[in-house]
């Protein structure tokens, strides 16, 4: 593709803002109406032919305007986009929402989603960091019956689980606290991948060492720490995309639907995009997911890389208002980042 000269870009970023607020083709007498180019309408659609003919512009119907393509938003979004910082009131009413849900990193995590989903007014997702990269901070036993055992643990940043855990041994409530008691000194402040290396690494190093009671110790340990394949995922907001004309179509609304059903394909989307820091756009046939293809998702990641790194985002049309959404995602990560930081930032 040649260069866009000042003008294209001009008549360009035009086209896909009044898309945009309108939602319809675009055509040369709007462009000379909205821009200081002081070009004729004819000169106008010179121009819009040639982008459409770089693949930056669609013309739906013979007689109609232009629509940008999934290529001409890339461009826009890349380069031309005029990036804002939310305003402060924006800030302020962010702020004071999350106030009402710090209490634990489940309700921190549904927080954001509500945040997201209602600042963009689109769909809000949210993924929490991978249970594998916690960090360990302490786990209690409770016997529930001769072989089976409660088992509570806390990360650092909050997040709690249980799981039942079946033993062949039968272990009394005093044995089991004093399993607790140990593994809580052995295992704090280590990352959870690290923590099933550490107790093998202790069964091994003096396996002959340990009493009955040690081993049943790392035995549990090593049971109770192994954590879930799956990935929790939170979605806020999914009836707002049906507001926009684009979804009025039944069959397409039905294909969203299915979609957002279908966390694991999320998650899986979500996951590629962590490995890119910072804020991302990805528009419909970008993502790899049936039913989005004409969505944009933009996302952040957020936290702190080793201690606890998720991502986050909103799903819209790909006709959204780009130079608000991205400020909201961008000023929700690094909001949470710090909440992380302030409330949970020591192991």
């Amino acid at each position: 593709m040649l260069p866009l000269t000042q003008r294209d870009q001009s008549i360009l970023k035009i086209i896909i803002k009044d898309y945009i607020n309108n939602g319809e083709p675009v055509g040369s007498r709007t462009v000379a109406k909205q821009s200081d180019l002081n070009l004729s309408p004819a000169t106008i659609r010179n121009v819009m032919a040639d982008l459409e003919e770089m693949g930056l512009l669609h013309q739906p119907h013979t007689s109609a305007g232009r629509v940008p393509t999934e290529k001409g938003l890339r461009l826009f979004v890349d380069t031309l986009l005029d990036r804002q910082a939310l305003s402060l009131p924006e800030q302020e009413k962010i702020n004071s929402t999350y106030e009402a849900c710090r209490a634990d990193m489940s309700q921190l995590m549904r927080g954001t989603c509500r945040i997201l989903s209602a600042f963009s007014r689109y769909t809000g997702i949210v993924m929490p960091p991978p249970l594998q990269e916690t960090i360990f901070k302490r786990i209690e036993f409770i016997r529930i019956k001769k072989d089976q055992i409660l088992v509570i643990f806390v990360a650092a940043s909050g997040f709690v689980q249980n799981r039942v855990v079946e033993m062949e041994v039968d272990l009394s409530q005093d044995e089991l606290d004093k399993i607790t008691s140990y593994l809580n000194d052995l295992l704090s402040g280590l990352p959870l991948r690290a923590v099933r290396e550490r107790i093998v690494e202790e069964m091994r190093r003096e396996k002959m060492a340990y009493d009955e009671l040690l081993q049943k110790a790392l035995q549990l340990g090593g049971e109770a720490v192994v954590a879930r394949e799956e990935r929790d995922l939170y979605i806020e907001g999914q009836t707002n995309i049906l507001d926009e004309p684009a979804f009025a179509d039944v069959e397409r609304m039905k294909d969203l639907f299915k979609a957002f059903e279908e966390k694991s394909l999320l998650v899986k989307l979500l996951d590629r995009s962590m490995k890119a820091r910072g804020v991302q756009v990805l528009f419909g046939s970008e993502c790899g997911v049936a039913g989005i293809e004409g969505c944009s998702i933009i996302t952040s990641t957020y936290g702190q890389p080793g201690r606890f790194l998720g991502i986050l985002g909103v799903i819209g049309p790909m006709r959204m208002n780009y130079s608000h959404v991205i400020p909201v995602v961008d000023y929700t990560a690094k909001l949470l980042t710090d909440i992380l930081d302030a409330e949970w930032g020591s192991p």
